[in-house]
C-alpha cells in the first residue's frame, strides 16, 4: 500500500480542520486527488462507470457527514477505501450481476434482461499505469482489462472486494480485514477462492502485455490499417486482421459469434463502400478502442454508432467488442475532428442542452 508522507499527512490534517470549519473548498481539495482511483475502484466492483459515478458520489458524501468522527492521525486514502467499496458492496446486493456477451449464461442471468458490462474510458477519468503498490499483483490498467472486468463479475461482491483490495490495490490483508470487517483468516480464505476463479477465466496473456509487445509504433499502424479498411467498406482486409479463432459481439444485443467466417457475416463488416464511417482512435479498458460514427446525411452531421474495444493476439486482433448502448456516447462524443469538418454540423447545435444519449436514441 502506497505509504502516506509527514508532509502529506500535516496537508490532510490541515485541510480536514478546514472542512470541519464548513470551508467548502477544503473538503474538495482534500479527496480530488483520490477521485480518480476512487472512481476506478468503484467500476471495478460494478462493472459500469455510470454505477460508479453514483456510487462515488455516494461514498464522498458519507465521507463529509462522517468528517466530524474521523481520527485525523491515520492516513485518509485507506478510510476512503473503506467507505466507497461497502457503498458497492450494498449495490451489489441489490443488483444482478453484469455479462459480457461472450459468457453470457441465460440460465444464469434468469429471467430478465442482461444487464451489460459497460466500458471505461480510461485516459479520460486519469486511470494511472503501472502497479498501485509493490504488493499489488495486477497493474492498474490491466485490472480494467474488459476479460478482467467480466471475470470479476463472477465473484460474490465479498471475494470481488478482497481480490481488488490485495491484489490490485496491493492493500495488506489486515486493512482489508478492517474494511470488511472481517478477520485477515477470512480475507485470506476468500482471496484463494478468487483467485481460483479469476484464473481459470481469465486469457494467458493480458492486454497490456500483448499491447507492450507490439510497441506503439506497430499498434498505431495497425489501427490506421484498420480504420482504413472499415471506412472503405474492404471486408477481406479486416478478415485478414483477425486471428483464426476471433470473437465479435455487439451489446446489448446478446448474439456473439467465433471465427473469422463468422465474423465475415457480421455487423462488424461494413456494407458497401463508401460506408458513411469514420472511426477514430480511443482508449477503453486500459486497450485500443475505435470510436465509430456515422454520416447522417439529412442532418448533416455524424453521429456515434458504437465503440469498438479491441484485444490483440499478437498482431491479430482476437475480439471485438463494440458497445452500442446510448450511455456509452455520454463520455464518448463527437470529438473535434469530426465537428470541424466543413461538411459537418457540430450535434450540439442541432439539439442544443441534450445529452449524447438523448441525440443517439433520435437517430437510431
Amino acid at each position: 500500500m502506497v505509504v502516506t508522507s509527514a508532509g502529506s499527512m500535516a496537508g490532510e490534517r490541515a485541510l480536514i480542520e478546514g472542512a470541519r470549519r464548513g470551508e467548502g473548498h477544503a473538503f474538495g481539495r482534500l479527496v480530488d486527488a483520490y477521485r480518480p482511483e476512487l472512481h476506478a475502484h468503484c467500476y471495478r466492483l460494478l462493472g459500469s462507470v455510470h454505477d460508479a459515478d453514483d456510487a462515488l458520489q455516494d461514498a464522498l458524501l458519507r465521507a463529509w457527514r462522517g468528517l466530524p468522527g474521523f481520527d485525523d492521525r491515520r492516513p485518509m486514502r485507506p478510510w476512503l477505501y473503506k467507505i466507497a467499496t461497502n457503498v458497492c458492496l450494498d449495490l451489489i446486493a441489490q443488483r444482478p450481476r453484469r455479462w459480457l456477451p461472450v459468457g453470457y449464461d441465460p440460465a444464469g442471468g434468469g429471467e430478465r434482461p442482461p444487464i451489460w458490462v459497460e466500458p471505461y474510458p480510461d485516459e479520460q477519468l486519469g486511470l494511472q499505469g503501472g502497479y498501485a503498490s509493490p504488493e499489488a499483483r495486477y497493474e492498474q490498467r490491466e485490472a480494467v482489462e474488459l476479460a478482467f472486468i467480466a471475470a470479476l463479475q463472477y465473484l460474490p461482491g465479498q471475494q470481488r472486494a478482497v481480490l481488488i483490495l490485495r491484489d490490485v490495490l496491493g492493500f495488506p490483508a489486515r486493512d482489508v480485514a478492517g474494511v470488511l470487517e472481517t478477520t485477515p483468516a477470512s480475507v485470506h480464505s476468500a482471496l484463494q477462492r478468487a483467485r481460483q476463479t479469476i484464473r481459470a477465466r481469465l486469457p494467458g496473456q493480458s492486454q497490456q502485455e500483448a499491447l507492450r509487445s507490439l510497441g506503439d509504433a506497430r499498434l498505431r499502424e495497425l489501427a490506421r490499417r484498420l480504420t482504413d479498411a472499415l471506412e472503405a467498406g474492404q471486408v477481406e482486409a479486416i478478415v485478414a486482421m483477425l486471428a483464426e479463432d476471433a470473437t465479435f459481439a455487439m451489446p446489448p444485443y446478446p448474439d456473439w459469434c467465433r471465427g473469422r467466417d463468422a465474423l465475415s457475416r457480421s455487423w462488424l463488416m461494413p456494407a458497401g463502400s463508401p460506408t458513411g464511417l469514420r472511426y477514430l482512435s480511443a482508449r477503453a479498458n486500459g486497450q485500443l478502442a475505435l470510436a465509430a460514427y456515422k454520416l447522417d446525411r439529412r442532418q448533416g452531421c455524424y453521429l456515434p454508432v458504437a465503440l469498438d474495444v479491441l484485444s490483440w493476439q499478437g498482431a491479430r486482433i482476437s475480439a471485438i467488442t463494440a458497445f452500442r448502448t446510448p450511455e456509452v456516447f455520454q463520455r464518448f462524443g463527437v470529438p473535434e475532428r469530426l465537428r470541424d469538418s466543413p461538411a459537418v454540423v457540430a450535434i450540439s447545435r442541432l439539439w442544443p442542452g441534450t445529452s449524447a444519449s438523448q441525440r443517439l436514441r433520435v437517430h437510431q
